[in-house]
């Protein structure tokens, strides 16, 4: 039953942007899962969930694996050091770097992991970012902003 719940807490935090514990555990019982906060909360724990700007003012769960915790800060350090400016052009976000540094922003971009990122092409100091729609481009520079300002 546990392996059940952990596995649809998962799949639910990667399809939706859950805020809170109460959000979570509304979801769970949707899905058929009889649960209280504190298992919930014992639930975030044990998965290593931890919270990430959506970029629309809120935070959402998402899964950072140990190892990988800590890198999630240098990959946004390499993204604000790195970063110059940003524009859209319908479904692709393009990124301007300092110099020589495309590469490296690219690189975080995709191990951070954005759901709406298919793929980054980058030069030496633009990086061409494919997203899903135009929606989540938005989205994304969203996010993107968020993660600068903090």
């Amino acid at each position: 039953m546990k392996k059940s719940r952990q596995g649809k807490v998962i799949e639910i935090i990667e399809r939706y942007d859950v805020e809170t514990q109460e959000e979570l555990a509304a979801y769970l019982r949707d899905a058929g899962f009889q649960v209280t906060q504190a298992t919930v909360s014992r639930d975030i724990r044990e998965l290593k969930l931890t919270k990430m700007p959506t970029g629309k003012g809120k935070q959402k769960y998402v899964i950072l694996k140990q190892e990988d915790s800590h890198m999630g800060d240098k990959y946004i350090r390499v993204l604000r050091d790195g970063f110059a400016s940003m524009d859209s052009a319908q479904n692709i976000l393009v990124l301007k770097t300092v110099s020589g540094m495309a590469m490296a922003v690219a690189a975080a971009v995709d191990a951070l992991k954005f759901k709406e990122v298919v793929g980054c092409i980058a030069g030496d100091d633009t990086i061409m970012i494919a997203v899903r729609t135009v929606e989540e481009t938005q989205q994304l520079m969203e996010k993107i902003h968020s993660m600068l300002d903090n």
